[in-house]
């Protein structure tokens, strides 16, 4: 009998210890959470691509044969006009062949002036005059096929414009796969992207987009969608893509940048750390205990991410989000990190292996500037922008291999 009353004394004990560290811990010492704050930032997303700038005119200048370079002019960034001289090769075999063709025809001539006295006396002498005619129509079509020949190891600007490039030197051999000069007017100028072919239905004619280039971080730089190529190339899977640049860009011909096509933005809209969202819903603290609330997802990124429901501007939301906890939990903040959506922030898609990221969420809680341009493009070529960048680099790489 006495055992019996122990044991069940025993339990009560326990079932007591368990309660009271159930309520010390529910209610006396309830859980640490962290927490974002809910903010209004400007967010947009963002066909990423890459591309290189350009003038809008240009050509290269190319032999049409493989001959020896004798002269090539030092007339980098010189204007000339189409048709202008800018190189020549070795024609010592041609000019000769003419010398002497031009030999031969000056000995037909004679002969026809012979003839021609004599074409009236009689048949015979009509139909000499007659073949020599006919031989020294030929060796004018000959000496005349020698000079095109000859013209054509001329190299000669195609259209006026400034020598943005020369490339070769006098002694070298070049031919038909050779570049030496690019010639065309430099200004104005585009960048000309490749855009992967799964995006290409998200731009359009007049879209801006925010260029990045390694020659001015941090710096930002506009650009306008101007034309889209009809066709894509089905072997990279890409379509190219014509950005027009403002007059007073400071990028220069030749620099390669990267390029995020802006296709959908909202100046002001409610974002999160993108760690508070877990499916369709954000735990909100509400008088110190967890409040789920529905939301939907908009413009989502790795590092913040609209949502759209019964959040409003300050509202602390967990972060991360605490699915071990259930609605109506008491917990603690950890004030010392409770923080809000990070100035000018810009988040890119999920990070998956293979994926590029072709969306890029852009959010800044900062003031916005009086352009509304700037607040996504100021915001966009910031931090974190690095991540977007080395991801679609990476898939580049993998691609081409």
């Amino acid at each position: 009998m006495k055992l019996h009353h122990l044991v069940a004394t025993g339990i009560l004990a326990i079932a007591a210890a368990g309660a009271g560290y159930y309520g010390y811990s529910r209610f006396l010492h309830p859980p640490l959470v962290t927490t974002g704050i809910a903010s209004v930032a400007p967010v947009s997303e963002a066909v990423y691509g890459t591309g290189t700038v350009e003038p809008e005119r240009w050509a290269k200048v190319v032999p049409l044969q493989r001959r020896r370079l004798v002269e090539l002019c030092r007339c980098e960034g010189q204007v000339v006009r189409a048709g202008q001289v800018l190189g020549r090769q070795d024609d010592a075999e041609e000019r000769s062949a003419l010398d002497q063709m031009e030999i031969n025809r000056g000995q037909l001539e004679r002969d026809l002036a012979r003839a021609e006295k004599d074409r009236d006396k009689n048949d015979a002498a009509r139909t000499e005059y007659e073949q020599r005619w006919t031989k020294l129509e030929e060796a004018k079509s000959r000496i005349a096929a020698q000079k095109v020949h000859l013209d054509s190891l001329l190299l000669r600007a195609p259209l006026d414009g400034m020598v943005l490039r020369r490339d070769g030197e006098v002694g070298e051999i070049a031919g038909p796969t050779d570049v030496l000069f690019w010639v065309g007017p430099p200004a104005p100028m585009q960048v000309v992207a490749e855009v992967n072919e799964e995006e290409i239905n998200r731009i359009a004619s007049g879209q801006k987009a925010f260029l990045r280039s390694e020659a001015f971080p941090g710096r930002a730089l506009r650009a306008n969608v101007s034309q889209i190529t009809p066709k894509g190339d089905p072997t990279r899977k890409t379509f190219r893509v014509y950005l027009r640049l403002p007059q007073d860009t400071p990028l220069r011909i030749g620099m390669s940048v990267e390029v995020n096509i802006i296709f959908r933005e909202k100046q002001a809209a409610i974002v999160v750390p993108a760690e508070a969202v877990t499916g369709d819903s954000v735990q909100i603290i509400d008088d110190g205990r967890i409040r789920r609330v529905p939301i939907k997802v908009g413009i989502r990124g790795s590092r913040n991410t609209e949502i759209i429901g019964d959040v409003s501007k300050g509202d602390p939301v967990l972060s991360p989000a605490r699915t071990d906890l259930a609605d109506g939990a008491r917990i603690r903040i950890d004030n010392s990190l409770t923080r809000a959506v990070e100035p000018a922030a810009v988040s890119e898609p999920t990070d998956q292996p293979g994926v590029t990221p072709e969306a890029a969420v852009v959010a800044s809680v900062t003031t916005a500037p009086s352009d509304p341009d700037d607040a996504v493009i100021s915001a966009a070529m910031t931090a974190h922008i690095d991540s977007v960048v080395n991801d679609a680099r990476r898939n580049i790489i993998s691609n081409s291999r």
